[in-house]
């Protein structure tokens, strides 16, 4: 009996007020108060829910506090605006009101008879400069059709989310400083925690998930002790913070250093108290400055010594992550090369391999090479991807399976993207994947064929069946075996026909691993 009880206590958590009150709207009890959502078919969608108190006045640059409760029923229907930002990227594009320094908040997509689903936590990528989780392209309502509950949350950026400075290293009484968009994530799943029952999801059942800076940011959240138990998979997309030559997690001295010249030349000198009092958008601009069509500040994570207490590298090569089932993978066409002055690709290959190489330029050419000069500009594109997001992602797959004890996939998106003319296909770029996974193709227009949504409906099960069981295979999909030594470095190739194959270019990993991974 006492079982049964339990049972129904249990139970009765999930069921929406709507339908206790009778109403059309559905309705949920959160720890600040009742929310009002949407219908989205057979998803309810909550929308720009406060996760955390707006980062503004005295809490610019402090840890997410706690949000504010209120009374009545908050509607939940409009997403919240995007954090600080500029227009970086041209392929964003948003809907909401942003960008606000008031800005944390998340949403939440559910099926509306959910009761102990899987839950799948989104972080958006975008350079740790721009994004926002209101871009149609990762909308949570078709993948929360699945059988899941989809969340994503709007995080610190730039200036606003890594700012570093010594008076915030001491204020924070564990001489740390920056890392306040890491922390808003990991506020965000903590959130997860507390209230996901509410919507039906699983609170131990969480899968973290992210592409490109949100990737890096999975690696982020997988390596600190501050989400320790927060989550129990990840999956990473084109990006991990390992090795970087664009994204790099430098020192809390290196960082203090770098924003004290960006405090002097850009602002004059200035007390915390009269940064916290600039107008946010004169610090926007000001960290946004750009000389010669480069941008002179950068604001990136660094090890803390708080959230990260060692590198990331470190913190997996001891062990000390949080050991859990890890899916990662990265585009075909994450690098772009093109021949310049006139040269050959085999001239511009040894060229290329002495300037990085020296010495070992012979390795490099022997592994990055073909019998044409198409095969050899292919695989110098593939080298510039390498460079860029690759060699740090299966860093990081390599790092999780040798320390750690939970199983590891890995795969390769190679699917090209229909032309906008209809004459060809332009190439499996980076963050190409972005709108399979979600089931959005139509948040593009691009002339997707059916075997586009065929695979889009593939990656989906993949992705949500590892959420579910941490095993990506199910019924009807071609297997996926995971990653290891015995079956060759299997890597799942994403394409019309998907199909796993081994490692076939693992000793170019190998080899710049010699000269970059150390």
């Amino acid at each position: 009996m006492l079982r049964l009880v339990r049972w129904l206590m249990f139970s009765a958590a999930f069921v929406p007020l709507a339908s206790l009150a009778g109403t059309t709207a559905p309705q949920a009890r959160i720890e600040s108060g009742i929310i009002g959502g949407k219908q989205e078919g057979t998803v309810n969608a909550f929308l720009g829910i406060p996760y955390a108190a707006a980062p503004v006045g005295d809490l610019r640059w402090r840890a997410p506090a706690p949000p504010s409760k209120w009374t009545g029923v908050r509607q939940a229907t409009e997403f919240g605006p995007r954090c600080m930002q500029g227009r970086i990227y041209s392929d964003m594009v948003f809907r909401d009101s942003g960008p606000s320094e008031d800005c944390l908040s998340l949403n939440v997509w559910a099926p509306a008879d959910a009761r102990k689903l899987p839950v799948m936590v989104w972080i958006y990528g975008g350079g740790f400069l721009a994004g926002g989780t209101s871009e149609p392209r990762q909308d949570g309502q078709n993948l929360a059709k699945l059988g899941v509950v989809v969340v994503s949350m709007n995080y610190r950026l730039g200036v606003f989310g890594f700012f570093t400075h010594p008076d915030l290293a001491t204020e924070s009484g564990k001489k740390a400083a920056g890392n306040y968009g890491l922390l808003d994530q990991t506020a965000a799943l903590q959130w997860v925690q507390r209230n996901i029952a509410t919507f039906g999801g699983d609170p131990g059942n969480v899968t973290v998930f992210g592409e490109s800076a949100g990737s890096f940011s999975v690696s982020a959240q997988m390596a600190s002790p501050r989400a320790k138990g927060l989550f129990h998979k990840a999956i990473g997309e084109s990006g991990a913070a390992f090795y970087s030559h664009d994204l790099p997690f430098k020192t809390l001295e290196e960082r203090e250093q770098e924003d004290a010249k960006f405090v002097e030349s850009a602002l004059g000198p200035k007390t915390l108290v009269a940064l916290r009092a600039l107008l946010a958008g004169k610090l926007l601009e000001a960290s946004l400055r750009e000389k010669d069509g480069k941008r002179v500040f950068h604001f990136r994570p660094n090890v803390d010594g708080d959230f990260l207490p060692e590198s990331i590298p470190a913190i997996f090569a001891q062990g000390k992550q949080n050991d859990v089932p890890l899916l990662v993978g990265w585009n075909r066409d994450e690098g772009h090369f093109s021949l310049a002055n006139g040269k050959s690709a085999a001239a511009s290959a040894r060229e290329k391999a002495e300037k990085e190489f020296g010495t070992r330029s012979a390795e490099f050419l022997r592994l990055y090479s073909g019998p044409s000069e198409t095969d050899v500009e292919r695989s110098l594109s593939d080298f510039e991807g390498d460079r860029f997001i690759a060699f740090s992602t299966w860093k990081w797959l390599e790092a999780q399976k040798t320390s750690g004890k939970q199983v590891v996939y890995r795969y390769r998106f190679d699917h090209p993207l229909p032309s906008a003319d209809k004459t060809a296909r332009s190439g499996a770029d980076h963050s190409a994947e972005i709108e399979y996974v979600f089931g959005q193709l139509d948040s593009k227009a691009l002339p997707f064929q059916a075997e586009d949504r065929k695979l889009s409906e593939q990656i989906q099960k993949y992705w949500s069946n590892f959420a579910r069981n941490g095993d990506p295979n199910g019924p009807g999909l071609p297997s996926w075996p995971a990653y290891d030594a015995g079956s060759g470095w299997p890597v799942m190739h994403l394409s019309a026909a998907p199909a796993a194959e081994k490692d076939a270019i693992r000793d170019r990993y190998l080899f710049l691993d010699t000269v970059w991974g150390k």
